[in-house]
């Protein structure tokens, strides 16, 4: 089954990563979450280490450009097949990192992908 990480998830009701989440598990797919306030969403706990998430198909990315940089390395490490850069988190710098690890990137919304079924 493929897996996705929100990366830059939050408990927050009202923040994307949290919806996102949420559509995830209501579109059935294996859903983990990464973020640095514990929580749960939709049955789904948000941890914060890195070393927990195992073959991650899509990291579906909710952290803007600069706070990124301190993951680069550990996302690329997790080998996805595609990284989704949702509104506000798009990254010239790490997308040519990613690509040059031929890790797929998605300059796209994941809740717009799910809703037209082009998850």
């Amino acid at each position: 089954m493929v897996k996705t990480l929100v990366f830059g998830a939050s408990p927050n009701p009202s923040r994307y990563s949290n919806i996102a989440i949420r559509r995830l598990v209501e579109n059935e797919i294996e859903t983990e979450a990464y973020g640095l306030r514990p929580g749960v969403v939709s049955g789904i706990e948000i941890t914060n280490r890195l070393e927990d998430f195992q073959d991650i198909d899509t990291v579906s990315l909710y952290l803007n450009p600069r706070r990124q940089q301190e993951y680069y390395q550990s996302i690329i490490n997790m080998k996805p097949r595609r990284v989704i850069f949702n509104p506000g988190t798009e990254n010239p710098e790490f997308q040519v990192m990613l690509k040059e690890n031929d890790i797929e990137v998605e300059v796209a919304c994941t809740l717009v992908l799910l809703a037209t079924d082009q998850y």
